[in-house]
Parts: C-alpha cells; sequence; structure tokens
C-alpha cells in the first residue's frame, strides 16, 4: 500500500513539475499538495538527498525539480519515499532482496510466483509514468491520491 507520506512526496512533485522549472517555496507546495507543511519539509528533504529536487534556503529560498519531470518516474520516487516496490522480499530485485523469514525454500514457494508477477506489472506502470505525464493530467492532484 502506498504510504501518505509517499503520497504528499508525489503530489508535491507533480506541483514542481506544473511549475514549470519555476522555484516554489513549501509553503506554497503544502497548499498545493494538501500536506502538512513541516511533514512536507522532510520529505522533500529526502528527495533532495536523493537529487530528485534542488532546494534554495532562506526568504527566496524553495524547490524545483533537479532533473526534467519526464525523467523522474513514479517508481523511483515511491522507491525513495517508501523502499521496494515489491510486496514481500523474495521478489524484491533490488537492494531489499531476501528470503522471507518464515519460507523454507525460495524454490517451492506457493506464494512467490504470484508476488513476483504482481511486483512486475507494478513496476512495469510506475516505472512508465512520470511527473510530465501527472502534470498534464489536469486532475487536482489533492482528490486525485
Amino acid at each position: 500500500m502506498l504510504s501518505q507520506k509517499a503520497k504528499y512526496g508525489l503530489r508535491a512533485l507533480v506541483e514542481l513539475a506544473r511549475a514549470d522549472g519555476a522555484q516554489v517555496s513549501a509553503g506554497e507546495l503544502s497548499v498545493r499538495a494538501g500536506a502538512p507543511r513541516k511533514f512536507l519539509e522532510a520529505i522533500l528533504l529526502e528527495l533532495s538527498r536523493s537529487q530528485v529536487v534542488l532546494s534554495r534556503r532562506g526568504k527566496f529560498g524553495g524547490y524545483v525539480l533537479a532533473r526534467p519531470a519526464a525523467e523522474i518516474t513514479f517508481a523511483e520516487v515511491i522507491r525513495i519515499i517508501d523502499g521496494p516496490l515489491a510486496l514481500a522480499p523474495c521478489v524484491s530485485p533490488r537492494l531489499g532482496f531476501r528470503k522471507c523469514a518464515d519460507c523454507p525454500d525460495l524454490a517451492t514457494c506457493t506464494l512467490r510466483e504470484a508476488l513476483l508477477r504482481a511486483r512486475d506489472a507494478t513496476a512495469e506502470v510506475l516505472e512508465a509514468y512520470t511527473l510530465a505525464d501527472a502534470a498534464v493530467s489536469g486532475v487536482p492532484l489533492s482528490t486525485a491520491m
């Protein structure tokens, strides 16, 4: 399940994509994304550390995307904020891979194939959907998620 933190982060990033390179303050992003300001600032700090956004501090500070919106996928953002897309660690192809604690054998696991297919389908959609795609959808983000 997508966390509220990831929803707020995605909403804020789509608002930055809609700003088309203009710097947006944390307060304004908070209003546009429908997110508590302090919580959103912590999320933006995490996204800044991951080089998704650039921040400028001070009275005239704010945020801009670090790369074009068409190069930032929903999958990338969700992985930064929530971790792997996989429903179980045994189907995560990235750093989160590990055998489930209650599973005696990966090769004979009765759940793994379904979870693997779900992960692949989810990743396929989220890797193909970018901030630019969401920015032009025309749907207000506070009601979309």
